[in-house]
């Protein structure tokens, strides 16, 4: 069995979206084309005490470096850049294993 695709409605199907559009413009009060409005005001949200301080840390945070060393900074920047700095492996997993003796106690 074969059925022509043409685009053309059929008489039921017409009935069918006709009447459900017709409930959905009387139930939502407006044409579906229309833009949405904004939400009511009645909706409200509260901070947590922990998520206020989070915010407050996040302000304070972004308004200063917060004791960053610029000129060290900008001197390993440079380094890196020019291929100049040297890692000392020997050096890094020392402080990782002061760091985690550190945490275990």
């Amino acid at each position: 069995m074969t059925h022509k695709i043409d685009g053309a409605m059929s008489p039921a199907l017409r009935q069918i979206e006709a009447a459900g559009s017709a409930s959905v413009q009387s139930r939502a009060g407006a044409d579906r084309g229309q833009p949405v409005g904004p939400a009511a005001a009645a909706d409200q949200m509260r901070l947590t005490g922990d998520a206020a301080n989070l915010q407050a840390l996040e302000r304070e945070l972004g308004a200063a470096p917060a004791g960053i060393d610029v000129a060290k900074v900008n001197a390993i920047r440079s380094a890196l850049a020019d291929g100049s700095y040297k890692v000392d492996p020997q050096a890094i997993a020392d402080r990782m294993l002061s760091l985690e003796n550190a945490l275990s106690k």
